[in-house]
């Protein structure tokens, strides 16, 4: 793999014969399929390049529950409350997994937390947009999970260990959203009024573009992929999984009897896969820096769930300390 010298943007990774003997070491386990654990050396690139990108996950599952809880009350039908509050409940799990492999790298939960209430750490900018029907829980369930599976499936195979076995309840917790969103949206498109079907269309037409930048920039604007790719965090480029996910996710659409809002749309006989009209990556910065239409309110939300529990959090320790002290008081009276 590193036979030669690899060059991506301005960043270019160093060849095997380049590497100290530990980094080339390591580089040979990566290769050869092994699995890093947290007492194993790492490089620091490695270790930060980990942490930032587990965090974010985690940030992810954490804040994503908002725009569907936003539902959990209004929900159509005693069914479909209960299905969205599992759902719900399975993204809060998940980000427990992901802030707990995250600390076998020597970050704590606390000081992630802090990264994403002051800006430091960001969040798939999906979460961002507002659900303002019905028709929006269904299609996060069916675009956004559908997306997040495609991302997260090849994520079962990272070389870190913790993150690797993390992802294994994840995805399949994720595809059984995927098909919740999906059965919602066919009750709507071919059970359901004309007008029940055109609040999923109204839908379709927000989240789309949204969802394909989910996989992030291109490849060519991409500062991390080669990078993850040589360490195996990663196993294939943003693209590679964009474009996999149209493939997959326009014959689903056809079904519903939906229309993808993409002119440009056709499939290429030649490529055996779907062209595609251009994303508009000055949205997805901007979203990212912070300015969607629902940054502020997401954080808000998040920062006052944390200050909320802080009574809850300080119980806990009291009670934990207490425990402590008895156990240590008991130690000294047996000695």
């Amino acid at each position: 793999m590193y036979a030669q010298q690899i060059k991506t943007g301005a960043r270019r990774l160093k060849s095997l014969a380049e590497m100290e003997p530990q980094e080339r070491a390591f580089q040979e386990h990566v290769d050869a399929g092994s699995k890093i654990e947290p007492k194993d050396w790492m490089p620091d690139g490695y270790r930060k390049t980990l942490i930032r990108q587990i965090s974010q996950h985690a940030h992810s599952e954490i804040v994503g529950q908002l725009p569907e809880a936003n539902w959990i009350s209004r929900a159509p039908t005693l069914e479909r409350k209960a299905i969205l509050l599992a759902k719900v409940q399975d993204e809060a799990g998940h980000g427990l997994y992901l802030y707990c492999a995250a600390e076998t790298l020597g970050i704590s939960r606390d000081q992630m937390l802090e990264q994403l209430h002051n800006g430091q750490a960001k969040y798939s900018s999906i979460f961002n947009y507002p659900t303002l029907t019905w028709a929006d829980v269904g299609m996060i369930g069916w675009l956004v999970d559908g997306a997040a599976i495609m991302n997260q499936v090849p994520l079962q195979r990272c070389s870190y260990g913790p993150y690797s076995r993390a992802m294994v309840r994840v995805c399949k917790e994720e595809s059984f959203h995927q098909r919740q969103g999906y059965d919602s949206l066919i009750k709507l498109c071919r059970h359901g009024t004309a007008a029940q079907k055109e609040m999923a269309q109204d839908a379709l037409n927000r989240w789309w573009w949204p969802a394909l930048m989910m996989f992030g920039p291109p490849d060519g604007e991409s500062v991390h992929s080669a990078q993850s790719m040589a360490w195996k965090i990663k196993q294939n480029t943003n693209d590679e999984l964009r474009q996999k996910f149209v493939d997959q996710t326009v014959p689903q659409a056809d079904y519903l009897g939906l229309e993808v809002p993409d002119p440009d749309l056709r499939w290429n006989d030649a490529r055996g896969s779907y062209d595609f009209g251009e994303i508009d990556w000055e949205e997805f910065h901007r979203v990212l820096g912070g300015d969607g239409p629902c940054n502020r309110q997401r954080l808000e939300d998040r920062v006052r769930a944390w200050e909320d529990g802080a009574w809850f959090r300080d119980g806990l320790m009291a009670h934990a300390n207490k425990k402590a002290d008895q156990k240590s008081l008991g130690r000294a009276d047996a000695a």
